[in-house]
């Protein structure tokens, strides 16, 4: 597996445009929250459920984590905390539509997740560059942390172990 800082720095060459770091900094984490709102809107089996929400997002999340850790702990815990106030916002709003019965939260995640990388295309036409994931799919998972190394790097936290 190759060093999380390689991989970053290779996932910022395509990333310089100011726009496009903009545009990133609002669609990826949408693009996170949809993809993991149209995971928990599949139904699981009921013995799924447990009293914690445990389904295909939140088994989404746990995988991603493993990812995250095997390339840094310090980069996985911090995304420990972003995903689970995502989580959190899921389950709230899972369970307002489910009262409400007015939307789904299958179809808000779908809209948000297709307005987003709409977005993302746009900051790419920007940039004039291709997306990183084109030429590796692990870079889907590389943008979230890409973000999250911006933060340590303004607080001064290391993300290698």
């Amino acid at each position: 597996m190759r060093p999380v800082q390689s991989l970053i720095d290779e996932y910022a060459e395509s990333h310089q445009n100011p726009v496009n770091i903009a545009i990133h900094w609002v669609c990826v984490p949408l693009i996170i929250f949809s993809l993991v709102g149209l995971l928990w809107s599949i139904p699981t089996p009921d013995s799924f459920h447990i009293g914690y929400p445990i389904n295909w997002g939140t088994i989404f999340i746990t995988l991603t984590f493993i990812y995250y850790t095997l390339l840094s702990r310090v980069l996985a815990w911090g995304m420990v905390i972003i995903s689970s106030a995502l989580i959190s916002g899921i389950y709230v709003l899972d369970k307002q539509f489910a009262e409400n019965q007015t939307l789904h939260l299958w179809t808000v995640s779908l809209i948000v997740f297709i307005i987003a990388w709409i977005g993302q295309f746009v900051g790419h036409k920007i940039e004039g560059k291709k997306p990183a994931f084109i030429k590796d799919l692990q870079f889907l998972l590389i943008g979230p942390i890409w973000l999250l190394s911006k933060i340590y790097r303004k607080l001064r936290i290391p993300i290698v172990n």
